[in-house]
């Protein structure tokens, strides 16, 4: 019975189906891993590109932080030397045009304290004299109102301290009796401590009442 033919298989819509989806699956499949491997070749290249990027970066950041650093010392420098230029002018205006302003006050109150203490010892004098009958003499100077010249009425000391320096530390003057412009002369020579002189070397007396 070989010779009959073979009976053909019956190919349905069901088996057509399947085959039909076998084969859709295959090609899904082989596209998949095709979109895959681009992609995981892409992303390697991308991650090579970024390391070479990174390697890069990193080279260049030693140069880049060494531009920086130079700029701002060389700014740093600059702003130095304007800041001490600045600095100089400013001290410069402040001496030329507040220091004589300021060293003259000085003077003029070295010059008031040499007129109190000059007020001072000539009360001091006063009662020196209302004690003993007269002023001490050129001789007995002002250490009288200190120490007793041997005077029997004389109930010092006269004064609290020792006899003061001027303000300039020179030793008061002291002519006694009469002096050449009253019952006394009592005087400071002023900064120079020589006679005469002006402005803070003028002498400070006790007989000028313009000084007063």
């Amino acid at each position: 019975m070989s010779w009959l033919p073979r009976p053909r298989a019956r190919t349905g819509p069901a088996s057509t189906t399947t085959a039909l989806r076998s084969d859709s699956s295959g090609r899904t499949r082989c596209e998949v891993r095709t979109l895959t491997t681009r992609v995981e070749a892409g992303l390697a290249a991308r991650a090579r590109g970024r390391e070479g990027r990174l390697l890069d970066e990193r080279r260049a950041q030693p140069r880049v932080i060494r531009r920086l650093v130079g700029r701002v010392f060389r700014d740093q420098r600059g702003f130095t030397l304007i800041e001490l230029l600045v600095v100089i002018i400013v001290l410069g205006l402040l001496v030329g045009l507040v220091g004589p302003r300021l060293f003259g006050r000085v003077g003029q109150s070295k010059q008031a304290a040499a007129r109190a203490q000059i007020e001072l010892l000539g009360a001091a004098l006063d009662q020196y004299r209302l004690d003993v009958g007269a002023y001490p003499n050129s001789g007995q100077g002002l250490d009288a109102l200190q120490r007793n010249p041997n005077s029997p009425n004389w109930s010092g000391p006269y004064l609290k301290k020792a006899v003061p320096k001027d303000p300039w530390g020179n030793q008061y003057k002291y002519r006694c009796c009469p002096g050449q412009n009253g019952e006394y002369d009592l005087w400071s020579e002023g900064g120079d401590g020589a006679p005469g002189g002006e402005g803070e070397n003028a002498d400070i007396t006790s007989w000028d009442s313009s000084q007063k």
